[in-house]
């Protein structure tokens, strides 16, 4: 295994484990602290390790040097709080951001490979946590943690590398949401289609409870990649099925009647006013052929008895408090899933780790549904192969085929009979056709932009046994998402610092958690390799606060002692705090909070005008004839809600009658 620090990095590393635990029981070393980190940056390929070493570097001179290395533990910790702590100067607050590394180094320990061997795993013993295969599901209604077999796709289903076709019919980049809803449709008209994916294949099979393997393998840069100044973490998966296999299958419409807030902006109109019309009929019906495919029905309650059950009672408590009628209309309800189905005896077993992929086969990914349905009708799938650019015909306008890097950097080229589909998420979608010469790409970029507000509980909730993400409220302006994470993940969204940290950790199992969702429209770029966003002061950080500040309420209104917002230096809210005077104090500015987006949509969005728009509004490449994209990217402004779903209806919709190749 790859070492990516030295010595000395290692030396630094150790030294703020110290400090960042002083007066707080270590149940495993500082040293074992560094070398968990040693092995989880050891798995990531790509530049993020080299980036932390400069990041360790940094902070190593900020801190003092050599003489930091000298100090006690206590002035060690004293030094930390004064200049990473408590700094409002931008720069020292994304240094102020290897606490989380050394938390997740802490709180991701993983002793062997399998849960056997973690049985008595010291860190899940000291937080109260137990490993899915030693807690008990007997009781009436319980779901039994196993897997459900035979519901991947299998390595006879890959193109080997040494095996790559001279050509194909259709090329289609990317296999998730949009992708593989894509390479279906046409596969099933009849197409020669071949699925290019940059991720491996990871079968249920082959995940597991270690997080550290499992951020580092699925996700792009080992899921922490960050906007360029490091305000936000944009988490996108790295694998065959993409952001299906590590999500939490959530299935909104924009607008479906019930469980959207009436005063919620109407996103199909504002995509019309501004030169993005679409066919409202045909888009429910792509709505409704999706949902039908992967049997979408709303979770059984018992998967989010505690946690998902709080955020519903807070709400109801909260909102009967206010009065508002804002409040009183808010759709407050269980969330509808891509899971199971239930009908095939795949319905979800609840294990609390969905954000790292599902081993129990209970997924209704890409990788258990559209794509193996491609496959039957004729597709072909090539992993572990990235794309760098189309390749055109000499007319300028029409694809030829695609140039590519396969993991061992071996380049090859496929021709492409009859035309290319891009659908590689936002941002990579963006950078494909950038480098294809397509002008105007990955401008005007949308998140979904998150933040964690945590609250510890009178009572055990023990909410780590149930489903990550149960139940919502729509509020019109932003949402309310009820969820809860498994232990690194928990460690490094629970903000706080020292003794602080430790004592919303050992508390683990008495905490609720739930997060803000609320549209950031068009306000972010992709630049080479580099994500530009940047929120609104005026606009943004006074709904984040309003946000938040509700939250905090609806915690309260539950039953709540403390409320743990994300603030970038810790902080507790009580029940006799004026929340919004400590939340103005406190966030005045993206870094003063955690932020994070699972869902970046835009980039090439689709316009009647050419000059407006990188695709017309079937998704074909404007200025082109036989190149569509059909993912997220497309979409003309931010749709506010998670947007699987409508990636994937948008797929449907725009080869619904075979798009661009008929």
């Amino acid at each position: 295994m790859k070492r990516p620090f030295d010595a000395i990095q290692s030396e630094i590393l150790e030294k703020i484990a110290e400090a960042l635990f002083h007066d707080v029981e270590m149940v495993i070393t500082p040293d074992q602290v560094v070398e968990n980190i040693q092995t989880q940056f050891g798995l990531i390929e790509g530049d993020k390790p080299g980036q932390i070493r400069l990041l360790i570097t940094a902070v190593f001179i900020v801190l003092g040097g050599p003489l930091f290395l000298l100090d006690s533990v206590a002035g060690r910790a004293d030094t930390i709080r004064k200049r990473l702590q408590e700094t409002d100067i931008d720069f020292l607050q994304d240094l102020a951001r290897i606490r989380t590394i050394i938390y997740a180094g802490y709180y991701g320990h993983w002793d062997g490979i399998t849960q056997d061997d973690n049985e008595h795993n010291p860190v899940h013993r000291q937080i109260g946590f137990t490993l899915p295969k030693f807690r008990n599901r007997t009781g009436p209604g319980e779901v039994p943690i196993t897997l459900v077999d035979g519901r991947d796709l299998t390595h006879e289903d890959f193109i080997g590398h040494d095996n790559c076709p001279a050509s194909a019919g259709i090329i289609v980049i990317g296999s998730g949401a949009g992708g593989a809803v894509a390479a279906y449709n046409l596969a099933a008209r009849g197409h020669d289609v071949l699925i290019i994916e940059a991720g491996p294949h990871a079968p249920s099979q082959r995940i597991t409870h270690e997080e550290r393997r499992m951020t580092a393998t699925l996700y792009k840069d080992g899921g922490i990649q960050t906007s360029r100044d490091n305000d936000f973490v944009v988490f996108q998966a790295h694998c065959v099925g993409g952001g299906t296999v590590i999500n939490n299958g959530i299935a909104l419409r924009v607008d479906q009647p019930g469980m959207i807030h009436p005063q919620a902006p109407d996103v199909l109109d504002k995509w019309a006013s501004i030169g993005a019309p679409i066919d409202r009929a045909a888009f429910d019906d792509a709505y409704l052929a999706v949902e039908t495919h992967l049997g979408i029905a709303q979770i059984d309650p018992i998967i989010g008895r505690n946690n998902g059950q709080h955020i519903l009672d807070g709400w109801k408590a909260y909102a009967a408090s206010t009065g508002d009628p804002v409040d009183l209309a808010s759709p407050t309800t269980w969330f509808r899933k891509n899971w199971g189905p239930k009908s095939a005896g795949a319905e979800c077993a609840y294990c609390g780790y969905c954000n790292t992929g599902c081993p129990y086969g209970r997924k209704n990914g890409m990788a258990q549904s559209y794509l193996i349905d491609a496959r039957r009708k004729g597709a072909h799938i090539l992993a572990d192969a990235r794309v760098n650019r189309i390749l055109w015909r000499d007319d300028g306008k029409t694809a030829d085929g695609v140039e590519l890097t396969l993991a061992d950097g071996r380049r090859r080229t496929i021709k492409a009979r009859e035309g290319v589909v891009v659908a590689a998420g936002a941002m990579a979608s963006s950078r494909i056709l950038d480098a294809s010469g397509i002008a105007g790409t990955g401008e005007g970029i949308s998140l979904n932009v998150a933040s964690p507000v945590s609250a510890l509980m009178p009572r055990e909730m023990r909410t780590w046994d149930e489903d990550q993400m149960t139940t919502y409220v729509d509020h019109g302006d932003y949402l309310i998402e009820s969820h809860f994470q498994s232990p690194l993940n928990m460690a490094t969204l629970l903000t706080g610092w020292f003794g602080e940290h430790a004592r919303k950790m050992q508390n683990y199992s008495r905490l609720a958690s739930a997060g803000i969702l609320f549209p950031a429209d068009r306000k972010g770029r992709v630049v080479g390799k580099q994500f530009s966003f940047k929120l609104d002061i005026e606009e943004d950080i006074p709904l984040i606060r309003r946000a938040v500040g509700t939250l905090a309420r609806v915690h309260f209104a539950g039953g709540a002692t403390e409320v743990y917002p994300g603030l970038t230096r810790g902080g507790t809210i009580t029940p006799d705090m004026d929340i919004d005077a400590f939340l103005h104090d406190r966030i005045r500015e993206a870094d003063d909070i955690v932020l994070s987006s699972s869902h970046p949509q835009g980039g090439n969005a689709m316009n009647e005008d050419a000059a407006l728009g990188v695709v017309d509004t079937g998704c074909r490449v404007h200025g082109t004839t036989n190149v569509m994209v059909t993912d997220a990217s497309v979409f003309a402004s931010c749709i506010r809600v998670n947007a699987q779903l409508t990636t994937m209806a948008m797929a449907h919709y725009a080869t619904r009658g075979g798009g661009v190749f008929g």
